[in-house]
């Protein structure tokens, strides 16, 4: 069976290289972007099954890139990370289709437990869906 994909954008490095670090021993192939151009190409190209997006990035935000994600493929998980507590964007995140956010510095633990929760439900709804 094919592993399933995580890609991780933000635009810190350091964030970045621990979100693989993490989800790369959870078993998941993983992939990172640090601005939204890179992370749409990854979308179009790879099919990520969850992306971790920040929600302040340089060029794109993250609600712009939330968009574009969910109109080139719509089933793919968006979990949102903020440094922010700006509920007016976090409701708008939501509303747009991201199944969860984090604030920054979030719990590493519970962040894997979300995506672990996520995709695995994700797996037994598709397996669900092509039995028929």
């Amino acid at each position: 069976m094919e592993k399933q994909r995580v890609l991780i954008v933000d635009d810190q490095n350091g964030i970045r290289l621990l979100l693989h670090e993490v989800f790369s021993s959870e078993g998941y192939n993983t992939f990172q972007a640090s601005n939204g151009k890179i992370a749409l190409d990854i979308v179009r190209n790879n099919r990520p099954d969850l992306v971790l997006l920040d929600m302040k990035i340089p060029g794109m935000d993250g609600l712009e890139i939330l968009k574009h994600i969910k109109s080139i493929d719509a089933t793919i998980k968006v979990i949102m990370m903020t440094a922010y507590g700006e509920l007016d964007m976090i409701k708008r995140a939501t509303d747009l289709g991201a199944v969860k956010h984090f604030t920054k510095p979030f719990d590493i633990d519970e962040l894997r437990v979300e995506v672990n929760f996520q995709l695995n439900n994700y797996g037994t709804y598709n397996s669900q869906l092509a039995e028929g």
